[in-house]
């Protein structure tokens, strides 16, 4: 048996059963990033020596029975916006080309705990801002299922990971559909909490008021048992939330039957790719075959979410990377003064879509233009937030598309930054609006990629999500698929 093609919460059974070492596991792994990453590219960094290190320390915990945990011995991928202590981290990007982080983020600090196995940092598209993982500052990150198309973005190094089998499972961020949408294109399981649910600390920023840290995994008791390891209260983080994390796993019980399930009008729009939009309704179709009860319901402001995103988000990403100045970390150009020093460090160091968006987000709050745009975005966001607010008066959660269309060839969109932006259209205003939201595997189109179904719940409402999502799992097969890489 191929140990890499586990999920985690078979490897763990296997680990607490004395059947297979952590050693044994992570070794596996590696094997299957050698055979499969040159043709893949999901990794940035490796840290072989310190996961096998790491691996032997979880064998004599397992031998001693000491702090066990369902994290234990598992190989994880990390992706490369986390400071992670001794190991570079880049963030994708020249500017941070060799960055050696002084301390890990409080979610790479609770893997530890765990006991988990840090494999390496997956690719992301620079500063996680992009759709297809392409506008990384070394290399794109291929799609598993199709080495011609983009495995989804920011988060597409881990995802294409975990469809590989190149880990166990893998962290990510999503900011505008970052963990969901690679999710949804690699045919794994990836899960966005509730703002606040998971620690920021330590995570390279984007647009603080919408990043957030979630598992991507092969199946949803996975994203549950990862979930559960990385959420609670960090008192590093001023957004953290207070509230008490239930134990999610218990959620994963099979009953829908009282369920409420809202199917907004507005996610189903010309434009969508007909296969995707007939998986998603044969989705629905199967939740209410096993008893939840559907209801339309309607996001008026929908519409707004793309505009609204793409302002607020870009505003709060001006703000953030004005520290990469070239003085105090990162990349430093040979210049003749201060000014210069600054000017050309980032012109070298940042790439065309991070400068894109610095530029959009210091014109949206420059004098004179910040009350007729990042202003009025902001007050569109509560107007966002309260239809959410409103929905969820009527139904438990709500079901839609991940993405309007599986994922797309390298290169078909660069040249149109616009339509690269729509990619997020289902899952922009999730974030606006601060509610946890997962998407899963629902079936396949006519070339053979995979479609991802997002399941959207109420602030803190983790566990009716995954209650949802593993019962639709349950009931079909989508997760089980894996490519063929050496076809493609």
């Amino acid at each position: 048996m191929n140990l890499a093609t586990l999920t985690l919460h078979e490897a763990s059974d296997k680990l607490g059963r004395r059947e297979i070492s952590s050693r044994e596991l992570t070794e596996e792994v590696f094997e299957r990033i050698d055979a499969t990453d040159a043709a893949v590219h999901a990794y940035l960094t490796l840290a072989r020596d310190a996961a096998l290190a790491q691996a032997k320390q979880a064998d004599e915990r397992l031998k001693q029975n000491n702090s066990v945990t369902p994290l234990l011995g598992i190989p994880i991928a990390i992706k490369d916006n986390f400071l992670t202590r001794g190991l570079r981290t880049t963030c994708a990007s020249k500017i941070l080309g060799d960055f050696i982080p002084p301390y890990d983020a409080t979610a790479v600090v609770k893997l530890r705990e765990a006991g988990a196995v840090i494999v390496g940092k997956t690719n992301l598209d620079e500063f996680a801002m992009g759709s297809s993982s392409e506008n990384s500052g070394f290399f794109p990150t291929r799609n598993p299922w199709n080495r011609e198309r983009i495995p989804g973005g920011s988060s597409g190094g881990s995802a294409a990971a975990v469809a590989a089998d190149q880990c166990i499972a893998a962290l990510g961020t999503d900011t505008g559909g970052s963990i969901r949408q690679p999710a949804a294109c690699c045919g794994v399981v990836g899960f966005k909490p509730t703002y606040g649910r998971v620690s920021r600390y330590g995570i390279i920023a984007f647009a603080s008021s919408m990043d957030q840290v979630g598992p991507l995994t092969k199946d949803v008791r996975d994203s549950s048992l990862l979930l559960q390891a990385i959420a609670g209260n960090d008192p590093a983080d001023s957004t953290s939330a207070t509230r008490a994390v239930p134990n999610l796993s218990e959620a994963l019980n099979g009953d829908i039957k009282a369920l409420r399930i809202g199917v907004p009008k507005e996610y189903f729009v010309s434009g969508m790719q007909a296969e995707v939009e007939q998986a998603v309704r044969n989705a629905i179709e199967r939740l209410a075959k096993n008893g939840a009860t559907i209801e339309a319901i309607s996001l008026p402001h929908t519409e707004y979410a793309v505009a609204v995103y793409y302002i607020v988000a870009t505003a709060e990403a001006s703000s953030n990377l004005a520290r990469y100045d070239g003085m105090r970390f990162g990349h430093r150009a040979d210049a003749k003064d201060l000014s210069e020093t600054y000017r050309v460090s980032r012109d070298q160091g940042f790439g065309a879509e991070v400068k894109r968006r610095i530029m959009l987000g210091t014109y949206a709050l420059s004098a004179g233009y910040y009350d007729a745009y990042y202003l009025k975005a902001q007050r569109v966001r509560r107007l966002i937030k309260k239809d959410f607010d409103e929905a969820f008066k009527h139904c438990d959660v709500i079901v839609t598309p991940t993405a309007p269309t599986t994922a797309f060839k390298i290169g078909e969109k660069t040249q149109d930054p616009l339509q690269m932006y729509l990619s997020d259209v289902y899952t922009i205003s999730i974030n606006l609006a601060g509610v946890p939201a997962l998407s899963l595997p629902c079936g396949f189109d006519g070339a053979g990629m995979p479609i991802g179904l997002q399941i959207i719940g109420k602030h803190f409402d983790e566990s009716t999500v995954l209650r949802t999502a593993h019962a639709y799992e349950q009931a079909t097969e989508w997760h089980l698929r894996k490519p063929r890489m050496e076809d493609r």
